[in-house]
């Protein structure tokens, strides 16, 4: 077979093209004016400070609400667009490799594109579960057990919440492992999964444990951070990047 094979070599950059690099450049903007807003709602709205969650900055007698939800939509608009532009087209790399064992063995699940397939899925879910905290919004002090008494939209909000952000860092995890996502997506990719999953444990642990509150507070917002600016920096690299792979052959 022909130099190159029918899969990407490791450290190319994903399948570029005119529609994936404005939806690279869309998802930066998102990610830019969405942060901007949840900022802006947080810092100058009537929340706790530090001693609450983010999402305090959401609820219904907040006067800056729906620069929050906005702000969060626009987010989650950036995950979906993400997704688009990361995606490579085409349809999953099955069947077993040469010494017969199955796609979920070995090197076999990151053949061809599956790698960019699989965090496309995840970014995917993290948009629709970051619409979703978006759109319930949960009561005063977002209440959750086993510290609090939380309502149905509490715990509706929370579980979408978590389950954003568990997509969006497990996405960093397959993008820096995937060598189909070139050597500059899989370097921001480990930088923030570094990052990114001590800070997911110790909110996990935090909420457990210790329940709402400063520490908390600092924690959660030090984890949103890094997964906006792993989704700037992912979509701005994406947006710019070209298409550098051999193309398949049938030689």
């Amino acid at each position: 077979m022909a130099r190159g094979g029918p899969f990407p070599q490791a450290g190319t950059a994903p399948r570029g093209g005119a529609a994936s690099r404005i939806a690279a450049g869309g998802a930066a903007l998102g990610a830019l004016v969405g942060t901007a807003l949840v900022t802006l709602a947080v810092v100058a709205g009537p929340g706790p400070g530090l001693t609450g969650y983010v999402s305090e900055a959401g609820v219904a007698d907040s006067g800056y609400a729906w620069t929050y939800r906005i702000g969060v939509f626009a987010l989650a608009t950036a995950l979906l667009l993400l997704a688009t532009a990361l995606h490579p087209g085409g349809g999953w790399r099955g069947g077993a490799d040469q010494g017969g064992r199955g796609v979920w063995r070995g090197n076999a699940l990151w053949r061809g594109d599956n790698g960019l397939r699989i965090a496309a899925v995840l970014l995917v879910a993290g948009g629709m579960a970051t619409f979703l905290s978006g759109a319930v919004t949960c009561s005063a002090g977002c209440p959750l057990p086993p510290f609090e008494r939380a309502t149905v939209a509490d715990l509706v909000h929370g579980a979408a919440s978590v389950a954003a952000t568990a997509a969006v860092v497990l996405a960093m995890i397959v993008i820096a492992l995937a060598p189909a996502a070139g050597r500059t997506l899989r370097r921001v990719a480990a930088v923030a999964m570094v990052l990114a999953l001590p800070l997911a444990g110790a909110v996990g642990l935090a909420m457990l444990f210790v329940g709402r509150g400063s520490l908390v507070g600092v924690l959660e917002r030090l984890l949103l951070a890094v997964a906006a600016g792993w989704g700037l920096a992912t979509a701005t690299s994406r947006c710019a990047a070209r298409d550098t792979r051999l193309p398949p052959s049938s030689g």
